[in-house]
């Protein structure tokens, strides 16, 4: 006879600013708890194997693939989704360089390049295309060839700077 007790841990994190506070089974992924559990469904998962960067989000600033993710390690960390990079109604520079580009298509991959390029914003942002290329080089897509999603992170790199300047 085998045990069918699902072994739970109550989680306490800040998803997009806001606090949350859930029971989860262990095993389940950052990626499942984001879609189920939030319905943030702005995050996707491609491959499952952490290897198409659809399902990037921000852990602390930082780039993760949600799909190799537990929730409970995620437990005391603040979660950024591509739902949270909007400031209220306005879109961040690099969201709405991706609409003047053209750097989405079917948008899939699109959650996950807007947040491996928001981290990547925020420490280089007067990259040149070839960083540009290597930051997002774990990201698929399979609709633009690149080259708008390039164009666009070079637009928002200098509208972030010219708010840096401005400021």
């Amino acid at each position: 006879m085998t045990d069918t007790t699902i072994d739970q841990r109550t989680i306490r994190l800040q998803v997009n600013g806001r606090p949350v506070e859930r029971t989860v089974p262990t095993r389940m992924t950052l990626g499942d708890f984001l879609r189920i559990e939030l319905e943030l469904t702005g995050t996707h998962f491609g491959c499952e194997h952490g290897v198409c960067g659809a399902c990037t989000v921000l852990v602390d600033g930082m780039s993760m693939r949600s799909c190799l993710m537990l929730a409970v390690q995620a437990a005391g960390k603040s979660i950024t989704t591509v739902e949270g990079l909007a400031n209220g109604n306005a879109l961040s520079p690099l969201q709405q360089a991706f609409w003047n580009n053209h750097g989405l298509q079917c948008g899939f991959c699109t959650p996950g390049m807007l947040t491996t390029l928001t981290e990547f914003l925020a420490h280089n942002d007067d990259p040149t295309e070839t960083e540009i290329r290597d930051a997002i080089s774990g990201n698929i897509c399979r609709c633009t060839g690149y080259q708008s999603i390039v164009a666009s992170t070079l637009e928002a790199a200098r509208v972030i700077r010219d708010q840096k300047g401005a400021a």
